[in-house]
């Protein structure tokens, strides 16, 4: 197992009691080089999805465990927090069911795949109405899931929201790497000053 790959599982297992204490789940952590220092993603998610406020909150509390820990040694870093996004796979039975009524792209271990919308979910099995019939997929046979981008979806996506369905989870992202890097991008460890 590689070094980072260890780094990322130490800070994910540091973070996970903080961030749950705030209702948050931890659901990526990565460590990227980026020149003389690293780059720290943490995403988080809950039900409902996560706004600027709670990414905020987030950040102040991973800030304050990371400062606390050795995890992330002496080098210096940049610390990202974002929302878990539209673009990463289902993984877990909670993504499943935070994303019921959505639309997704399942490919099973056998090779075959098939796209539905997300109607029931459970801890080992979700529903999926595929063009009018009810397909039981359970998730230990799934080989990837990801959601689909919509536009004009049933419903009409989020509530009161007009964006085609998928968009408002790309903005999140960006949004809150803005509001980040506006409020509360640190840069650890280093003592040459803010990046221009």
């Amino acid at each position: 197992m590689s070094s980072t790959r260890q780094d990322s599982e130490r800070i994910e297992a540091e973070l996970t009691g903080p961030l749950a204490a705030l209702g948050l789940d931890v659901e990526a952590v990565e460590i990227t080089p980026a020149g003389k220092r690293r780059v720290l993603r943490v995403a988080v998610d809950q039900d409902g999805g996560v706004t600027l406020d709670d990414v905020a909150e987030a950040t102040r509390e991973v800030n304050r465990v990371l400062d606390e820990s050795d995890v992330m040694g002496e080098h210096p870093y940049t610390l990202e927090v974002t929302s878990r996004g539209v673009d990463r796979p289902l993984t877990l039975p909670r993504h499943w069911r935070r994303n019921t009524d959505r639309l997704v792209k399942v490919t099973l271990a056998d090779g075959t795949s098939m796209t539905g919308r997300i109607t029931d979910t459970g801890q080992e099995t979700a529903t999926l109405d595929v063009a009018g019939q009810q397909q039981l997929v359970t998730y230990t046979d799934v080989a990837k899931a990801l959601v689909q981008v919509e536009f004009n979806r049933p419903g009409g996506g989020r509530a009161g929201s007009e964006e085609p369905d998928g968009a408002g989870d790309a903005e999140d992202d960006t949004e809150h790497d803005a509001e980040h890097d506006a409020e509360h991008d640190a840069e650890h460890g280093d003592d040459e000053g803010e990046d221009a």
